[in-house]
């Protein structure tokens, strides 16, 4: 399968790591209207095409997949290129500025009979595979209490300044991963109600979030989110559980262990590894995008759904809209 790169910043170069540990797969050509991203991108991975213009490529090369590496304003335009050149495509979160922008992107590839999926990666982290895993063999029984918490005082901004300038920032940057992952746990929302705070003066949105979701399932779930939380040691960036079911509890504990308390204790080390090119703390995350992928790839192979399809995203979308509504007017909010 070849593979382009659109978008050669920070994060996609995790990406592009991955890309080239997947069996099968190459890629052919990379795009980004900043020459110096896009040179040393290319140079990096030994790319030989590059591209400032993504129409530009995507008419140049005969390509099986984009990966949109992008910010969330030019998604829409990006993916819907796609679909016109009848391409697959993997997309960073979040995934559209509306909903409107979301259906539009998803009609889009479904008329093009292609598929699209989300790069919404927390739920591929091993440690939190491991616990949904567990979870979904019955190991604690019928759930009916989650908790879903990422707390950290870690500096993302030093990587990636312009979350300190927009006008949202944890719930649609950060709570969306966390979000997706209660729905992976628990299934899909019927209702939602949220609260949110700024506490660093330097940054324009919100730096927490709390957030309590009643489930299809019959589950209750909070998920709480903060950039602002000093802790000893430094949690970053790992996603703690905490579920009750109505035969044992599951937790997944700081320095991933995963605790399931059933007619006695089951503890387990479900550390990710340390990939050839991934880097502390930022293993986790790194070896999730690899997985994230490699699911990618299989789907297309055995003509599977994704599971962080386009289709499905929008129901994480929407309860990442829901969250904002909710905090801004104090309201619970009853999920179509």
């Amino acid at each position: 399968m070849k593979v382009a790169l659109i978008g050669c910043g920070f994060f996609a170069q995790n990406q592009m790591h991955a890309w080239q540990s997947i069996e099968g797969v190459t890629v052919t050509a990379v795009c980004d209207p900043d020459e110096g991203r896009r040179q040393a991108t290319a140079e990096r991975f030994g790319i030989a095409r590059s591209y400032a213009d993504a129409d530009d490529m995507l008419a140049a090369e005969d390509l099986d997949i984009v990966d949109i590496a992008t910010t969330v304003a030019s998604h829409r335009p990006l993916v819907e290129a796609a679909a016109r050149a009848g391409v697959h495509a993997i997309c960073q979160k979040p995934f559209a500025e509306t909903m409107d922008d979301a259906r539009a992107m998803v009609t889009a590839m479904q008329d093009a009979g292609r598929v699209l999926m989300v790069h919404e990666n927390f739920r591929w982290q091993s440690a939190v595979r491991a616990a949904i895993d567990a979870l979904r063999s019955g190991a604690i029984g019928r759930p009916f209490f989650g908790r879903v918490s990422f707390r950290s005082g870690y500096d993302v901004f030093s990587g990636q300044p312009y979350l300190a300038t927009d006008e949202r920032f944890i719930i649609q940057d950060l709570g969306i991963h966390i979000l997706d992952i209660a729905r992976a746990l628990f299934g899909d929302v019927t209702r939602l109600s949220a609260s949110t705070a700024r506490i660093n003066p330097a940054i324009r949105g919100e730096d927490v979030a709390t957030m309590l979701l009643d489930h299809a399932s019959g589950v209750t779930s909070i998920v709480d989110c903060s950039y602002a939380t000093r802790r000893t040691p430094e949690t970053f960036p790992e996603t703690l559980l905490e579920i009750d079911g109505d035969k044992g509890t599951l937790r997944l504990d700081a320095g991933y262990r995963l605790i399931i308390q059933r007619d006695g204790e089951d503890a387990r080390d479900v550390a990710p590894p340390l990939l050839p090119w991934a880097e502390r703390p930022w293993h986790n995350i790194q070896e999730s995008v690899q997985i994230i992928q490699q699911h990618f790839v299989d789907c297309l192979r055995e003509g599977r759904e994704p599971e962080t399809s386009g289709r499905d995203n929008l129901r994480t979308l929407a309860l990442v809209e829901a969250a904002y509504a909710s905090a801004r007017d104090g309201s619970r909010i009853e999920m179509a």
